[in-house]
């Protein structure tokens, strides 16, 4: 257990990683799922490409943080040097930001994006160890969070109302949390299961925060 919590740590401080382990390493396959079905929506407007970005960085987040996270929590030590990637999405998630609102706008998404990660592993830490205290504290965090992001994005963009998004990532968080506590019941099958779902809910966020994007800048975007 002890090497447990330490990976995880590990992880957090050279990757900024996002806890959501299944148990058992992501294949590549597994990770190129939710690139394709992103992709089949592509079409040659800037709208869909858009949606079809944002997308594939929603998804991929959550692939990437439950390979890596599957490594920790399986005492993987080695496979950590893939974790950069992880935060790679980050940074790239929020240059997609910047590039429609500013270098300003992707330089305070940035640490925002990154601050529900390390909530997130208080969580798996909390479930690890079993301290009831921790989990229950990450929890109230992680929901109080997302009141902040949905805040950042309706300063940012009046089509995003605050109550709409902060609900949006709720759920988001909830799958992560089912993911954890899956894993941590040792059940593969459920673990996948909810590895899925919570990419697939992503498109909930992708795709709403383009359609607001476009309607927002609508000279940007037209084809």
């Amino acid at each position: 257990m002890k090497r447990v919590v330490s990976s995880i740590v590990g992880a957090v401080a050279a990757a900024a990683v996002l806890v959501v382990s299944v148990g058992q390493p992501v294949t590549r396959a597994q990770a190129q799922q939710g690139h394709t079905m992103a992709a089949m929506t592509t079409s040659s407007t800037k709208a869909s490409g858009l949606r079809s970005t944002l997308n594939t960085l929603f998804q991929e987040h959550i692939y990437l943080a439950a390979a890596a996270t599957g490594a920790a929590l399986g005492g993987r030590d080695a496979e950590f040097k893939a974790a950069a990637a992880l935060d790679a999405n980050s940074v790239a998630i929020s240059k997609a930001i910047g590039s429609v609102y500013g270098q300003g706008a992707e330089e305070a998404f940035l640490p925002l994006w990154r601050k529900h990660i390390g909530m997130v592993v208080d969580y798996t830490v909390g479930v690890g160890t079993n301290d009831k205290a921790k989990q229950d504290k990450a929890v109230a965090d992680l929901i109080g969070y997302t009141q902040d992001f949905g805040a950042f994005l309706q300063s940012a963009n009046p089509n995003l109302p605050k109550s709409v998004v902060a609900d949006l990532v709720k759920h988001h968080v909830v799958t992560l949390k089912e993911v954890i506590d899956a894993q941590a019941s040792k059940d593969p099958a459920k673990a996948y299961t909810a590895v899925r779902t919570a990419a697939g809910h992503m498109q909930m966020i992708a795709d709403p925060l383009a359609e607001a994007i476009v309607k927002q800048f609508p000279d940007k975007f037209s084809s």
